[in-house]
């Protein structure tokens, strides 16, 4: 059976979101509820629509442009097999991976092995941009980022070295 991924929409091309030309994965369903959030659409599970893997995979393949793609939200987390199988066939096809999440990495590291999917989405995960929106640290300044409290971090330096690598870019 085919991975679908419940959506509340995409952006085709962004340069917003992530380094370089991406393709953006709005997720459906959130339980962070950031007061000030960029997308409280996203914020309800009962809302938006499933798209299947294959069709992203698909958008992806059919723009040359493309660096990547950005799993956003919502919180793609709470979908944490299908993302990590979306992000799996890009990697495969040469793209790089950002997402997005309202949780912080060690709280990402000490659920890992309780929430399905959580490992292989960190795993397949080359940026992760961390941390609740905090309206209070709001900035318009930040390169990727909503407020001064959320960290771009390198995933794999991360992991590797057991500690938080901040990304260079």
């Amino acid at each position: 059976m085919e991975e679908k991924i419940k959506i509340a929409g995409l952006i085709k091309e962004s340069i917003v979101d992530g380094p370089g030309i991406r393709l953006v994965v709005f997720t459906q369903g959130c339980v962070h509820n950031c007061i000030g959030c960029h997308n409280p659409e996203t914020h309800s599970f009962s809302k938006g629509h499933y798209i299947y893997v294959e069709e992203i995979v698909e958008m992806f393949k059919e723009d040359p442009l493309l660096d990547g793609i950005t799993l956003s939200g919502g919180e793609p987390f709470h979908q944490g097999k299908a993302c990590a199988i979306l992000a799996n066939r890009v990697k495969k096809l040469g793209g790089n991976i950002v997402t997005y999440t309202g949780y912080t990495f060690e709280e990402l590291i000490k659920e890992i092995d309780i929430n399905n999917g959580w490992k292989e989405l960190l795993n397949k995960t080359d940026i992760l941009i961390d941390g609740k929106f905090n309206i209070e640290k709001k900035s318009l300044l930040l390169k990727f980022r909503g407020s001064e409290n959320q960290r771009i971090i390198d995933v794999k330096s991360s992991l590797e070295k057991n500690q938080i690598i901040i990304a260079n870019i």
